[in-house]
């Protein structure tokens, strides 16, 4: 794995775990906390464009299809930021709830989605650190 690479699995790997730790030892707290969000349009606009500018710092200096299955999804982590926060900057203010918190379904399905978080960044992380770093 490149330098990059191994960094950035590194850093999205344990930013996945802590993440979907927290989801679930704060579950009402966090839903409570999304739909607020959502409803809050300065708010969506500030955390559309810190995804933008995580997508594209990823997109832009890790935009890697191929090789091993980490560098994949990190490129893949980099685009769905991008994606996410330029949804977030263009959709209609009242638009984002029901996008984001009715057609995921993000209450009934919380856990899954924690529990993807913290597999994902559990293996990202783990195969961050326990790489061979290539030059």
């Amino acid at each position: 794995m490149s330098p990059r690479t191994t960094f950035l699995s590194r850093l999205i790997g344990l930013y996945f775990l802590l993440v979907g730790l927290s989801l679930i030892s704060h579950k009402q707290a966090f839903l409570e906390m999304v739909t607020a969000y959502f409803h809050d349009a300065a708010l969506v606009f500030i955390v559309g464009v810190i995804a933008v500018v995580a997508g594209l710092a990823i997109i832009l200096q890790h935009n890697v299809w191929s090789g091993s299955a980490v560098a994949v999804v990190v490129t893949l982590v980099g685009w769905v930021s991008l994606i996410k926060g330029l949804l977030f900057l263009f959709l209609p203010p009242g638009a984002a709830p029901r996008v984001f918190l009715g057609a995921y379904h993000f209450d009934q399905l919380f856990y899954v989605y924690a529990t993807i978080s913290i597999l994902l960044g559990s293996w990202m992380a783990y195969a961050g650190f326990t790489s061979h770093r290539v030059s």
